[in-house]
């Protein structure tokens, strides 16, 4: 049964690089697939050892890219050949809709050719979709996949393919009935139903979150304290769940295994359902399937046989399922179980003494239990992590351990609630009353520990990306040994870790100016660094939650943990949405804004959330410090967006940097007639690479080295090839962070 894991290694493998390498043609997988099952069935008749099992894993190579081809080029290229096209559709909605930042969004079935396809569409208005509704109009569509107008999105690896933006009014048409297979649905919508009626408002985010997976109510601060903390799989509906769901099952059918696989199997199934069939989710269900099956006809179950089927079943259903996070992540969890359980839970009973005479054996096999599955669910789930979210916490297991037996009863406790809401309402309010405390500990808990300076590291840093390579390659060595000594490899990844906080730590230090244009996409967000002190100016991007991870992971991997202070050059979103969010993450001593209009009060709300000094900027401040003095120039205008934006003059020992906001050529000739600015190592584009800004005048003036331009996708023009060409004719050096991602200037 084991050739079944190889086999499924090889299919994996293959699908991971055609959705990597999407680009070549179809046809050129069909063929390597043929080629390498000729390879694997000449291999398999060498009797070599251990040849056989790569003859299988080639084979399931082989087959994985024979699939990948024809799926994509008979099913996924009628979407492909839509991508950016208006067109007229006719779908089905899957579900409910809801609100975001840009209007009403729903799942729908899309026909198309023929073909059905999972789609989301986007509204501009705010209809009330249910499951069953029929939609007609047309709409703009974009693939999610690679090789398409745009860049792909998580989405093609949940089976959505297509993104819809209503381009004409739409029609909307009530079905005649519930059709059964949406079921679910209208039943997950009563849940949410329940849980907002009986829980209080400061829990009941984390309730739908639990028992659902449905995060929209949990807050950036909460969301970032669990992925710091190390239990983000908490709130994204995980084997975790469908293991707890599966205890009470076999509970409640006295464990006999004929009425766990008959109750079992159908719960299970219709979990999954209301869970969205997100891949973890899945995974989990066939798996916990597969052992109640085997359960009831009393056969041998094999873990690691069976993960390899339920990801070969997903792998079949959609190969680009490879590139989603939630399946990566799972699979990789418990193929850490399954590797390292035994032997971390063995050593550690054995350290502890779990003696059958023993008082505490009880607390001490829980104790090893719990901290072996997580170290070993980690083992191989770390670098996907950083790779993905790009944090490493530390304090995983500690959280874990803290956490993980009141998640069990909060489980229980949500379901019971559900059923007492359902028929009495106000013992339903009760019981959740007091599931709350225990609710309010785990969020307490995470953001606790999620607070320690050390609770994560980042890959923002390359030192902490060559000690986590350096750990990795320590743990190869120890397994390889015949005389392995834990304590050893731990200190060594300690003191790995020392040192590579060490360098991280010390080298901004080094630098007599250190100026970081961030890539938020399109947006500005600028470190300014010298002396040991660090001023952030701006905070906004194409997400405003990511802009502000991207900024303060990035100072964290440097041991900035408090900003001297902030400035934002003025109140556009694409400068000032990530700072609500910075803010809770990194406190600052100062924050300076410009004192002018604010429609949509944003500086209200910051004024709110910080703890330093606010400074409403008119007339221009100049703040020295050693060698370095930092002049914050007023709004040239109080009524203009643009025009009001604050202009930042950074000196620091030979070194001169201006940023101008998003002020035009009229902004940045006030700013000449204001005072003489110096000649300049680098200048930030105005405005994105705006055509009227980073006028001639300025650049004659000041006659900059380099020119940093904070840009994305943008629909915009940015940069405009006018600016392009005034920088070409000025010997500008140019960098732009949609080409060259970060970047870091050192003096």
């Amino acid at each position: 049964m084991r050739k079944l894991m190889w086999f499924t290694i090889g299919f994996a493998a293959a699908c991971g690089i055609c959705a990597w390498l999407w680009e070549i043609p179809g046809l050129l997988w069909i063929t390597l697939g043929l080629a390498l099952i000729g390879a694997g069935l000449l291999i398999a008749f060498r009797k070599i050892p251990g040849v056989k099992k790569a003859a299988v894993l080639i084979l399931g190579a082989a087959v994985g890219f024979g699939w990948f081809g024809p799926y994509s080029a008979f099913y996924l290229n009628t979407a492909t050949l839509l991508d950016g096209e208006t067109v007229e559709i006719t779908a089905q909605c899957s579900d409910y809709g809801y609100a975001t930042d840009y209007g009403t969004a729903v799942d729908v079935a899309v026909y198309l050719d023929g073909k059905t396809y999972r789609a989301r569409l986007y509204f501009n208005g705010d209809p009330e979709l249910e499951p069953g509704d029929y939609i007609r109009g047309s709409f703009r569509l974009r693939i999610t996949t690679p090789g398409g107008a745009e860049d792909a999105t998580y989405h093609q690896g949940k089976g959505i393919f297509l993104l819809g933006y209503q381009a004409e009014d739409a029609s909307l048409a009530k079905g005649a009935g519930l059709p059964w297979y949406l079921y679910p649905a209208k039943l997950r919508q009563q849940i949410v139903s329940l849980i907002e009626g009986c829980f209080p408002a400061d829990t009941a985010g984390f309730g739908k979150a639990l028992l659902l997976g449905d995060r929209t109510d949990i807050d950036y601060e909460t969301n970032t304290a669990f992925k710091v903390s190390g239990i983000m799989h908490i709130i994204a509906v995980s084997g975790l769940h469908v293991s707890i769901l599966f205890g009470l099952i076999h509970t409640l059918t006295f464990r006999k295994r004929a009425l766990t696989a008959l109750l079992g199997i159908p719960v299970l199934l219709l979990f999954a359902a209301v869970a969205g069939f997100s891949p973890s989710v899945t995974r989990a269900c066939i798996m916990q399937s597969l052992m109640m099956l085997a359960m009831l006809f009393d056969r041998e179950y094999d873990p690691p046989t069976e993960l390899a089927f339920s990801a070969l079943v997903m792998l079949a259903a959609n190969p680009l399922v490879i590139t989603s996070v939630s399946f990566q992540l799972s699979v990789g969890a418990m193929a850490g179980i399954f590797l390292f359980y035994g032997r971390i839970n063995t050593g550690m009973t054995g350290k502890l003494g779990c003696g059958p005479k023993d008082r505490f054996v009880k607390l001490k096999r829980w104790f090893s239990g719990s901290v072996s599955v997580t170290l070993s669910a980690i083992s191989l789930t770390t670098p996907l992590a950083a790779y993905h979210f790009g944090a490493v916490s530390l304090v995983g297991v500690l959280t874990n351990l803290l956490t993980l037996w009141a998640v069990n009863l909060i489980f229980y406790g949500i379901m019971l609630v559900c059923a007492l809401g359902a028929l009495a309402p106000a013992a339903g309010s009760v019981l959740a009353g007091v599931i709350s405390w225990l609710i309010r500990y785990v969020l307490t808990t995470a953001k606790l520990l999620g607070k320690f300076p050390l609770a994560a590291v980042y890959t923002r840093s390359v030192y902490i990306v060559i000690w986590l390579v350096f750990v990795y390659l320590l743990l190869a060595v120890f397994l390889f040994s015949k005389k392995r000594r834990p304590a050893t490899l731990l200190c060594c990844g300690l003191l790995g870790l020392c040192l590579a906080l060490a360098a991280s730590w010390l080298e901004p230090l080094t630098d007599d100016c250190r100026v970081t244009v961030l890539d938020v996409g399109q947006g500005q967000s600028i470190i300014l660094q010298s002396e040991g002190k660090a001023y952030l100016v701006d905070c906004g991007g194409s997400y405003d939650q990511d802009a502000a991870d991207l900024a303060a992971e990035t100072l964290m991997s440097q041991g900035v943990f408090r900003l001297d202070g902030v400035i934002l050059t003025h109140y556009d979103r694409d400068h000032s949405g990530g700072l609500p969010y910075l803010l809770t993450r990194i406190p600052a001593d100062t924050l300076f804004m410009p004192d002018a209009a604010d429609e949509a009060g944003a500086g209200e709300v910051l004024e709110a959330l910080t703890d330093g000094d606010t400074i409403r900027v008119r007339d221009d401040l100049c703040l020295t410090y050693s060698g370095t003095e930092l002049t914050i120039f007023g709004p040239a205008a109080s009524n203009s967006d643009n025009e009001s934006s604050l202009a930042v003059l950074f000196r620091a020992g030979n070194c001169d940097i201006l940023i101008t906001g998003d002020r035009s050529g009229f902004g940045e000739r006030m700013l000449l007639r204001q005072m003489e600015l110096p000649q300049l190592e680098i200048l930030v584009a105005g405005h994105h690479g705006a055509k009227s800004s980073t006028c001639e005048e300025l650049l004659q003036a000041t006659r900059p080295a380099v020119v940093a331009i904070s840009v994305g996708r943008n629909a915009y023009g940015h940069p405009a090839e006018e600016l392009l060409a005034r920088l070409e004719e000025y010997g500008c050096l140019v960098y732009r962070t949609d080409l060259d991602g970060n970047l870091i200037f050192r003096r």
